[in-house]
């Protein structure tokens, strides 16, 4: 799989939450976090099509693209890729460290404490 850039991965995690968006659908939401012009973000979405990671329908005068990755498969890559990288192959150093910069509210804590006992009983 093509590891997204940082503005590609922005793009997918729209696609991801919205749907099938236009170019002006995706650059709307980009346009309330960032300074980004309209052909620069139609430009990023024709090379991520290229990149077979945006779907594209053209049957309509507005081209409707649609993230061809999913988001778990991405992560689980991404993740994958900094255990190896960045934690020495380590996934509870990653955890640890995501864990002490990110302080979990109690759903997530019961979410964490909840997948660890699935694990454990899978054993």
């Amino acid at each position: 799989m093509i590891k997204p850039t940082d503005s590609e991965l922005e793009i997918l995690n729209i696609l991801w939450a919205k749907g099938p968006s236009t170019v002006r659908d995706v650059h709307e939401v980009l346009e309330k976090s960032k300074d980004a012009g309209y052909t620069t973000t139609l430009k990023l979405m024709q090379i991520m099509h290229e990149k077979e990671l945006l779907k594209r329908d053209e049957t309509n005068k507005s081209h409707v693209y649609t993230a061809n990755v999913s988001q778990e498969q991405t992560q689980g890559q991404l993740v994958k890729r900094m255990i190896d990288n960045v934690f020495n192959g380590s996934a509870s150093q990653l955890v640890m460290q995501a864990l002490g910069n990110h302080k979990p509210n109690k759903e997530e804590l019961d979410e964490i404490k909840k997948y660890l006992e699935d694990m454990e009983s899978k054993k």
